[in-house]
């Protein structure tokens, strides 16, 4: 890892970005559903199922949902029969999940706290890795898709949800200046946290884009790696098998 990273448009040291990106998630923690309306115009729960029908989940399987802590993905796959670990580095995170799993009436769902660049599962422990909205916040992410690789058995298979940067002329210039101009205030309005909004509008601009992060991927050692961009790549699916 190199000696400095980027939080959002700061260059910090990785400890620091971990710190940091901590104290985001603690603080957006009650707020979730509202952070990821703001995001996403309140699309979100639709990119939600378009990635569970991508991972096809099926009863009795062990599946690794990672930074996944207020369940969002994790119900969507136990209501098909998976067997879910929910695992997220944030125990505030964790905590809004359970609470809402008990509200739910969900039970079967282990809740598991982690650092996706340090697992502590063994070799060869799930047939599915999910990660939605996660993976920009870690700080080292080609460590966090290393594990994700390892403790995927053979013929597992990874899933990743991610804002990235629209390839529609146009359509990028104008979310831009309404993540830059608009969502920080908003947060501020509605979730009294000003500079957590700004982070998160700041950390989609710094992800790599599709065809990098899909070789980053790779790079890992998964093979067959797709991305699916929805509306142009605002936000892109990726996937790789362990074979």
């Amino acid at each position: 890892m190199t000696d400095t990273v980027n939080f959002g448009e700061q260059l910090v040291s990785p400890e620091e970005k971990t710190r940091r990106v901590g104290s985001v998630f603690t603080s957006v923690a009650r707020n979730y559903d509202v952070m990821n309306d703001l995001m996403s115009g309140g699309m979100h729960r639709l990119w939600k199922d378009r990635f569970v029908e991508k991972v096809k989940p099926r009863g009795g399987e062990a599946i690794l949902d990672m930074a996944g802590g207020t369940g969002d993905i994790a119900f969507r796959m136990a209501a098909r029969g998976a067997l879910v670990t929910v695992s997220d580095i944030n125990a505030d995170m964790l905590a809004v999940g359970m609470e809402r799993a008990k509200k739910r009436g969900i039970d079967g769902l282990v809740w598991q706290r982690e650092n996706a660049e340090q697992l502590s599962f063994a070799d060869a422990s799930f047939d599915a890795y999910t990660i939605a909205f996660g993976i920009r916040n870690v700080t080292d992410i080609p460590a966090a898709l290393r594990e994700a690789h390892r403790v995927l058995r053979f013929g597992g298979r990874f899933f990743c949800l991610e804002f990235s940067t629209t390839e529609w002329p146009g359509f990028g210039e104008l979310y831009d200046k309404f993540g830059d101009r608009l969502i920080p205030k908003i947060g501020k309005v509605v979730a009294k946290d000003e500079d957590s909004y700004r982070y998160l509008v700041e950390s989609i601009r710094r992800f790599p884009k599709m065809p990098e992060f899909e070789r980053m991927i790779g790079a890992a050692g998964f093979l067959q790696t797709r991305v699916e961009p929805i509306l142009g790549g605002l936000v892109a699916i990726h996937s790789g098998w362990k074979i």
